[in-house]
């Protein structure tokens, strides 16, 4: 386990060229330095579905995320405060990341009510009453012990309606103030979240005073959030194009739930450091694989007897080892062998993209990166 050291979440831009809107950097938390764009995989109860940390450490990612909500239901924050916090509870050692709470709530709405001071709802465990407020979510994110720490939002539909929209900005920027004035642990950051939906000028205004709250005591990092909640693919790459430049050159830039591989390309051509998605392992659930010359379902019978592997351009433990027909004969019977093997092929995939786009920047040859990527993407399923 890795000893916690002094953070700084300031944000070094190693590119060089400060007009640009492309970005490869480092920043440093308690539990070790994060270098940049980096794809962080999703541990929503304290373990990354299907693969165990040894696991994940050959992938290598830079950081992984756990969940206020579910963490603090079960088995809860101050159990995980009691037994060493999450990265001994979950034996990891690197940074971790944890979600607010704010989309969980937003969708059980129909099992919630909001009010200024919180959200009331129903545990899904077992059906009791439950309250998060502000101060609640950074009280569990605080004895998990995560690096980064979200401030509780109110993230919004993607088709909200523009007055039901400001409202919504305007309650998360009243707790954006009330979190600020929870206090951490040393090694912990605090990240605000930006809302307002497709519409850049409310993305902009809510920028615009989460950076009043900055002034008197900056936050470690600013993410946006409310986007992939669906809305249009062509409305959400609008409002990135325009507006993660405006985020804080300084501090990383964190986009949230978003992670096919094409969204990767474009948040990072657009300066975005920091993408989360439950996608790439929910996808090798289900015999989805992520490659770079395209998806590939498991699930059909022509890969029966394909004598190789999932991605010729991939050295995961996967990839290095079994046929395709191996793991779709695993997938057909339903062996969880067959799931842990998917999932570390396509984490390794989606943090081998990142990685790679990284060392592409820091060679000043990503458009050409990203032009060759594309173009395997739109080559026939492997």
């Amino acid at each position: 386990m890795s000893q916690i050291t002094t953070p700084d979440f300031f944000y070094q831009d190693e590119v060089g060229d400060p007009a640009a809107r492309t970005r490869a950097g480092r920043f440093r938390t308690g539990h070790g330095e994060v270098l940049t764009p980096a794809f962080m995989p999703v541990g929503t109860q304290g373990t990354v579905k299907g693969v165990s940390p040894a696991q994940l450490q050959e992938i290598g990612p830079q950081v992984i995320l756990g969940n206020t909500y579910h963490l603090g239901l079960r088995p809860g924050d101050e159990l995980v405060a009691r037994l060493g916090g999450l990265h001994r509870f979950m034996g990891w050692g690197g940074p971790i990341l944890t979600d607010s709470g704010g989309f969980q709530v937003f969708s059980m709405a129909s099992i919630r009510k909001m009010t200024e001071e919180g959200v009331t709802f129903q545990s899904h465990v077992d059906g009791s009453p439950q309250f998060l407020s502000p101060e609640r979510s950074l009280e569990i994110q605080r004895n998990l012990g995560a690096d980064i720490c979200m401030a509780l939002d109110e993230c919004p539909p993607g088709r909200m309606e523009r007055a039901k929209l400001e409202a919504s900005m305007a309650r998360t920027t009243r707790w954006l103030a009330r979190s600020r004035a929870v206090p951490l642990q040393p090694h912990q950051g605090l990240f605000a979240i930006n809302q307002g939906g497709t519409h850049l000028d409310l993305r902009r205004r809510h920028l615009a005073e989460a950076l009043e709250l900055d002034a008197k005591t900056p936050f470690q990092g600013f993410a946006v959030g409310g986007l992939s909640v669906g809305e249009p693919k062509e409305e959400m790459n609008a409002v990135l194009a325009e507006f993660v430049k405006e985020l804080p050159a300084d501090r990383p830039r964190y986009l949230m739930g978003v992670g096919t591989p094409e969204d990767l390309i474009f948040g990072i051509e657009h300066g975005v450091d920091l993408f989360d998605c439950v996608l790439p392992s929910r996808e090798a659930r289900h015999g989805r694989i992520l490659t770079s010359r395209g998806r590939l379902n498991l699930k059909n019978a022509r890969h029966r007897e394909v004598d190789r592997a999932l991605d010729p351009d991939c050295a995961c433990y996967t990839c290095r080892t079994f046929s395709r027909a191996y793991l779709h004969h695993l997938f057909r019977c339903g062996e969880l062998l067959g799931f842990t093997l998917n999932t570390i092929h396509n984490l390794s995939y989606t943090v081998g993209l990142t990685r790679a786009a990284r060392q592409a920047l820091l060679e000043n040859r990503f458009p050409a990166f990203a032009q060759s990527a594309r173009a395997g993407w739109m080559t026939e399923e492997p």
